[in-house]
């Protein structure tokens, strides 16, 4: 059984005990959370597609760390009138572990 959850404007698909990194949300680690939008689930018994969401689908998961990304490196340049612009940008995000799929 898998299904579509949208989160921080992004979807993901997820399974069972899958680990997922997505924006960063304000949680503690070790914590549960439950994500009520689903958009879509599917399994053995077909596919369910909600209409923006599946009603009474939820998907529960436990909360493994919060975090910061690699460091990249942001440059703007602009020529021939001596300006450029140099940034660091590190990303933050929660990491959290798939533990049920409701459907």
């Amino acid at each position: 059984m898998y299904a579509v959850i949208e989160t921080g404007g992004k979807q993901y698909q997820v399974k069972a005990n899958d680990t997922l990194f997505i924006e960063k949300l304000n949680v503690e680690a070790e914590d549960s959370i439950v994500f009520d939008k689903v958009v879509a689930v599917g399994g053995e018994d077909g596919l369910k597609i909600g209409a923006p969401y599946v009603d009474g689908a939820s998907v529960r998961a436990k909360v493994i760390k919060n975090g910061k990304a690699k460091k990249i490196t942001v440059m703007t340049y602009k020529p021939k009138k001596g300006e450029k612009k140099k940034q660091g940008h590190r990303q933050p995000y929660t990491q959290v572990q798939i533990e049920a799929i409701e459907a």
